[in-house]
């Protein structure tokens, strides 16, 4: 198979053919629609009539429903199969492609260690050369643990959460608030990484709300960045 060869994305029902070439990543960032579908693999997301299948790592996350959603995407073209992969956050998508470009491992093998863990936690592992917390992944034996920190050791440096969490908690004393930490504890648990929390904490610190009011506003905010 060579990377000159180009394939055809039909979209059923549309009529619509796109040509691309295999391999490659074609047009698609981002899909910003509404999420018709959702299910253990997959969710479905409406954009202007047409209904896109995204296999993303954690389908539940995301909330069928009217409200528009942004899914960061990435386009795999085989030769027998266009696969459309989704991420809520830019940093998933982004820790997904350093994944890939690993020897031995492809987009269904990191879409699963991506279910399974987040990018902070496998970063931190690969730079302690730590075999044994990567093979607690699916799919991922010795091998592969050891091909994986050979390949991206030094290169995640971007996704490594520097531990001052509880300094800048003792600074601020409006963090204090339950309420407050309720909401940044839900965040963390729909898969926001520490650094986007964190910038949404800034705003909403000073404010005086419920723990839901806080979690839908700083869901607004973040859906803006």
């Amino acid at each position: 198979m060579g990377t000159d060869c180009p394939s055809s994305l039909f979209l059923s029902g549309y009529g619509k053919m796109f040509t691309v070439t295999e391999g490659e990543d074609f047009v698609y960032e981002y899909i910003t629609g509404t999420v018709k579908y959702i299910s253990p693999e997959y969710i479905v997301v409406e954009n202007n009539g047409i209904g896109y299948r995204i296999f993303t790592p954690n389908p539940y996350i995301f909330q069928t429903g009217e409200k528009k959603q942004k899914i960061y995407t990435y386009f795999h073209v085989r030769e027998d199969a266009q696969i459309l992969y989704g991420f809520q956050t830019l940093e998933e998508k982004n820790f997904f492609l350093k994944l890939i470009g690993v020897s031995g491992i492809g987009p269904k093998s990191a879409l699963a260690i991506l279910a399974a863990g987040k990018p902070s936690e496998i970063a931190t592992a690969v730079e302690q050369e730590n075999e044994k917390f990567l093979m607690t992944f699916p799919g991922v034996g010795k091998k592969t643990a050891r091909q994986i920190i050979l390949d991206l050791k030094g290169k995640l440096d971007e996704f490594i959460e520097l531990p001052v969490e509880k300094e800048t908690v003792q600074e601020e004393p409006e963090t204090d608030d339950k309420a407050f930490q309720e909401a940044m504890l839900a965040l963390e648990a729909l898969g926001y990484s520490n650094r986007e929390i964190r910038r949404v904490a800034k705003q909403l610190k000073e404010k005086d709300l419920s723990t839901d009011e806080y979690i839908k506003l700083a869901l607004k905010k973040l859906s803006q960045f």
